[in-house]
C-alpha cells in the first residue's frame, strides 16, 4: 500500500511539473515581431539589452530622466504610444518614472530575475522590456511608480 501510494504521489508531481513547465514555455505572440538579427540592425546595443534582453540601464543615465516637456513617450523598438507626459514626475530614483501608462499598450508580467517577484511593465505591442511597477508612487494620484528604461523610450514633443 505505501509503495502505491508514494507510486502515486511521485507521478502527480512529476505531472503538475510537466504542465508548469509547459505553461511558462510558452511564448505569447506580439503584433510586431522581428528576429534576433532584426531588432539588433534597428536598435542600440544598450536598446537591444534592455528591450529584447530584459536589461536595465545605469541610473541617471537617460537624458529622458530630466525631460519636463509636453508630448509623449513611445516605444523605441515598435512607436507604440506608452506615456503621456502630464503623468511623469521625478521620482528620484535615477529613472524615468510615471504613475500611470497608457493601459492598453502596456502588459504587466511577473519577474523573478532578481530572486523576489516585481512587476514586469512590457510594451503590448512588441513585447519589449520597460522596466518595473512598485507601490511607493504618488500616493495623491494612483501611488503607482513605473520606473522605465530611458532606452526604451522615445519622446515625441506636442506639436
Amino acid at each position: 500500500m505505501k509503495k502505491i501510494i508514494g507510486f502515486l504521489f511521485i507521478a502527480m508531481l512529476i505531472s503538475c511539473t510537466s504542465n508548469a513547465q509547459t505553461d511558462s514555455n510558452k511564448k505569447k505572440k506580439y503584433k510586431v515581431t522581428k528576429t534576433v538579427d532584426e531588432w539588433k540592425k534597428e536598435l542600440s546595443p544598450m536598446a537591444f539589452y534592455v528591450l529584447r534582453e530584459a536589461g536595465t540601464e545605469r541610473a541617471f543615465s537617460s537624458p529622458l530622466n530630466n525631460n519636463k516637456e509636453k508630448g509623449i513617450y513611445v516605444c523605441a523598438g515598435c512607436k507604440t504610444p506608452l506615456y503621456e507626459s502630464k503623468y511623469k514626475y521625478d521620482s528620484g530614483s535615477g529613472w524615468p518614472s510615471f504613475d500611470r501608462g497608457i493601459k492598453e499598450n502596456i502588459e504587466l508580467d511577473v519577474d523573478y530575475k532578481i530572486g523576489y517577484e516585481r512587476t514586469e511593465l512590457k510594451c503590448k505591442t512588441c513585447g519589449g522590456h520597460l522596466g518595473h511597477s512598485f507601490d511607493d508612487g504618488p500616493q495623491k494620484t494612483t501611488g503607482k511608480r513605473h520606473c522605465i528604461n530611458g532606452v526604451a523610450l522615445e519622446f515625441i514633443p506636442e506639436k
